[in-house]
């Protein structure tokens, strides 16, 4: 049984299987976790107060379109693994001197905890991600640009129309950015206002790279970002099913499969 130490630790495990599940009883999870009904109401409270899952009577629930762009202290603790082995690919993408956009996702964060290295010097960072700008503040070698706004606390980002302004008057290299899902062709996210700044950081960028874990393939959410073709690469880490790169391949995206630590293998390319 697995039994992680301490509630934040528990409460991550929790979320991650009532996301794979889609639905928990509280007995199911007491059980699981070795811990009292109590203990179990407490942290879905937690969760619930998190914007994590949906309390109903006796268990919860998770809309899994809608949990890793709700909460970024969720989104923080997930897919650690897969979102290194994309950001470890996406850092051999940046050269000395170019100036670069970070969306406000928890995948290029990792790019940013990278760039912290000093190996690639001197940069551009253009981000509206508070957790980049915090990282990379005082980091030598790296003029930051810190995108305003309106603050959310939710994605500790700043949004709205005073961050799309500011967006439009840039021109950067290279934009690396994430999203909610994709499918079909398409990427997606589930709040509107997150689309409307991405859509302005895809505009003010010569190219595109999105980074995405494998959970988000083969999935949608309420809003259409962009198409797939407005990116020039996509990478995914190799927990990718066959079934999802099949959806990639029909929809001529150009894609390469990272390799995780803990899995090995070489990295996989797709069409083109």
């Amino acid at each position: 049984m697995n039994n992680p130490q301490g509630p934040a630790a528990r409460q991550a495990a929790m979320a991650e299987q009532v996301l794979a599940d889609g639905t928990a009883t509280a007995a199911e999870l007491a059980e699981r976790f070795g811990v009292s009904l109590m203990t179990i109401h407490r942290d879905l409270d937690e969760l619930e107060r998190q914007g994590i899952v949906r309390k109903f009577r006796g268990g919860v629930t998770a809309q899994p379109s809608g949990v890793f762009e709700s909460n970024v202290q969720y989104r923080l603790k997930t897919m650690r693994a897969e979102k290194a082995a994309v950001a470890d690919r996406a850092l051999k993408l940046i050269e000395p001197g170019m100036a670069i956009m970070l969306d406000d996702s928890t995948s290029t964060l990792e790019i940013a905890r990278r760039l912290r290295l000093g190996e690639v010097t001197p940069l551009t960072v253009v981000t509206n991600f508070l957790e980049a700008i915090n990282m990379l503040s005082d980091q030598r070698g790296i003029h930051l640009m810190a995108l305003g706004g309106d603050y959310d606390p939710l994605h500790s980002s700043f949004l709205g129309v005073s961050c799309v302004e500011a967006i439009e008057q840039l021109r950067v290299d290279v934009c690396f950015a994430s999203t909610s899902a994709v499918r079909g062709g398409y990427a997606y996210h589930q709040e509107q206002h997150i689309v409307s700044v991405k859509r302005a950081m895809l505009d003010a960028a010569a190219r595109n790279i999105l980074l995405i874990d494998h959970t988000k393939l083969a999935r949608v959410a309420l809003h259409r970002v962009v198409p797939l073709d407005r990116f020039d690469l996509l990478l995914v880490d190799d927990g990718a099913s066959a079934e999802a790169l099949r959806d990639l391949d029909e929809h001529k995206v150009r894609y390469e499969v990272c390799a995780t630590a803990t899995r090995g293998g070489d990295d996989r390319a797709g069409a083109t």
